[in-house]
């Protein structure tokens, strides 16, 4: 199967409001998979308003203050997995050190297995997704210091 059929069949799920697609021909065996759109809440922005500065400074310690470090976040959409196989022990774990080509994860993308790489250095701090898990191009995965 080409890459042409695909889009067509694609394209024919879109059509149909599928959510789920199963195609097979021969040794080809393709199954889709629509996820649920999800939802997005708005938050109002902030109101400037005239406070004194005591309670202004106040104000901002109460704000969660962005995390130290840095992400290893998903190369592709695909499916996390932290081990090789479900019997493996996972490939890193919290207080672990990595280096650029340390394998941190697999994501699995139409039946293929890709092994991903940390491209920075550090100790893992976070896990920020479980085994599993589906997960979206540029979701953060890690937090490494």
């Amino acid at each position: 199967m080409n890459i042409d059929n695909l889009d067509k069949l694609i394209e024919r799920m879109e059509k149909a409001s599928l959510s789920e697609l199963s195609y097979k021909d021969g040794d080809v065996d393709i199954k889709l998979k629509k996820e649920a759109p999800r939802e997005v809440m708005e938050v109002p922005a902030k109101q400037t308003t005239n406070v004194a500065p005591q309670q202004t400074s106040q104000a901002s310690e109460s704000e969660p203050a962005e995390k130290e470090g840095k992400l290893i976040k998903a190369p592709m959409v695909g499916t996390f997995y932290k081990a090789p196989s479900p019997e493996s022990e996972p490939f890193i774990a919290v207080g672990d050190n990595v280096s650029n080509d340390s394998v941190v994860c697999i994501l699995e993308a139409m039946k293929l297995f890709n092994e991903i790489q940390a491209e920075t250095s550090g100790e893992i701090v976070e896990i920020l997704v479980e085994d599993g898990d589906m997960v979206e191009y540029d979701q953060p995965l890690f937090r490494v210091l």
